[in-house]
C-alpha cells in the first residue's frame, strides 16, 4: 500500500549515539521526534552503556566498512522517498562522516526539499571530547552541507577557530560557518543569571533566553536539535520554532532538575514536547 504524502508526516533519519541507560543522543532525539508524530529511522553511531560523563563504559562502534555498507543499504532503500529530513549528532568514528554525507546526497536526490540538520557534537567549555580528526570530519563533511546546524557556543568557537566574546561575534561566526540557519545553544543572555539560544539567519538574529539551571543533565543539545527540526517540519516559522523549542527544553530541564534527576525524563514530561508553557523571552538583535 502506498504512502499518502498529504497525510503522513515525513520520516526522519537520525544518526547519533545510543546509550542503554539515559536520555542522550538517539535516545533523546528519537523519542522527541516520534512523540511529535514523525516516523524515525534510527542509526546508532556508537553504543554505550551510559553517557561517558557518568564514568567509563564499554564502547561499541561498527567498523568503517560495516557502517559504510549500512549507509549504502539505506541509500538504495525503496522507502527512501518517505524521508523528509536527516539529523546527525555524535559520531563514533571520523570515517562515518563521509558515509553519512553520501546518504544525505541520496536523500536529497529523491527529495530535493529534504532538510539536513547537523548537531556537531564535538565538545563543550572543557574543550573537544572527540578526537580532532572526528571534529574535523564533522566540520568539513557535514556542517559544510547542512541546511541547519545547532552547535553550542564552544563548538562554534572551535568551528570558527577563535574565541567568541559576545553575541555579535557569535552571530558573525555563525553566518560564516556555511549553513543558512544556525541555532547556537549555550549562548550568553542579556538578562542576569540567564542563558540563551541564538538563531542566526542571513537577515535575522533572534535570542531566546531563560533562567540558568545549575548542573543540568546531559542531552539538552540533542533534544534541542530534534525539537527544532520537528517544529520546522511541522510548518513553524523559524522564530516561532526557536521560541517553542526553547520553552520545551527549558520546561523539561526544570522538571528534571526539580526531581533531582541525573538524566532527562522525557517519558514523564512528554506533554511538554508538544505543549510547553514555560516562559521564554525573545529579543530581536
Amino acid at each position: 500500500m502506498g504512502t499518502d504524502s498529504r497525510t503522513t508526516p515525513p520520516a526522519v533519519i537520525v544518526l547519533s549515539s545510543h546509550v542503554v541507560r539515559g536520555t542522550v543522543g538517539n535516545r533523546a532525539a528519537v523519542f522527541a521526534l516520534e512523540t511529535l508524530g514523525f516516523p524515525v529511522w534510527a542509526v546508532p553511531t556508537v553504543t554505550l552503556a551510559w553517557h561517558p560523563g557518568h564514568g567509563p563504559a564499554t564502547r561499541i562502534v561498527a567498523s568503517p566498512d560495516q557502517f559504510a555498507a549500512l549507509m549504502a543499504d539505506l541509500e538504495r532503500a525503496p522507502w527512501l522517498g518517505e524521508v523528509g529530513a536527516v539529523l546527525t549528532g555524535y559520531l563514533g568514528d571520523a570515517d562515518q562522516a563521509a558515509a553519512i554525507a553520501g546518504l544525505i546526497g541520496a536523500v536529497r536526490a529523491r527529495n530535493p526539499n529534504a532538510l539536513y540538520v547537523c548537531d556537531p557534537v564535538i565538545g563543550d567549555a572543557g574543550g573537544l571530547y572527540v578526537p580532532e580528526r572526528t571534529a574535523t570530519a564533522i566540520r568539513d563533511r557535514l556542517v559544510a552541507i547542512a541546511d541547519i546546524a545547532t552547535p553550542n557556543r564552544y563548538e562554534l568557537e572551535w568551528l570558527a577557530g577563535r574565541r567568541l566574546a559576545d553575541l555579535g561575534e557569535i552571530a558573525a561566526a555563525a553566518r560564516g560557518a556555511g549553513p543558512r540557519t544556525m541555532l547556537v545553544t549555550s549562548a550568553p543572555a542579556l538578562a542576569d543569571s540567564s542563558i540563551g539560544n541564538l538563531l542566526v539567519k542571513e537577515r535575522e538574529v533572534v535570542l531566546a533566553e531563560h533562567r540558568t539551571v545549575e548542573r543540568p543533565p546531559n542531552g539538552l543539545g540533542d533534544l534541542t536539535a530534534a525539537v527544532y527540526l520537528a517544529r520546522v517540519l511541522g510548518g513553524s516559522a523559524p522564530t516561532q520554532a526557536l521560541q517553542s523549542t526553547t520553552a520545551t527544553v527549558y520546561e523539561i530541564l526544570m522538571r528534571t532538575a526539580g526531581r533531582g534527576g541525573d538524566e532527562l525524563q522525557l517519558e514523564t514530561d512528554a506533554r511538554s514536547l508538544a505543549h510547553p508553557s514555560a516562559a521564554v523571552s525573545l529579543r530581536h538583535l
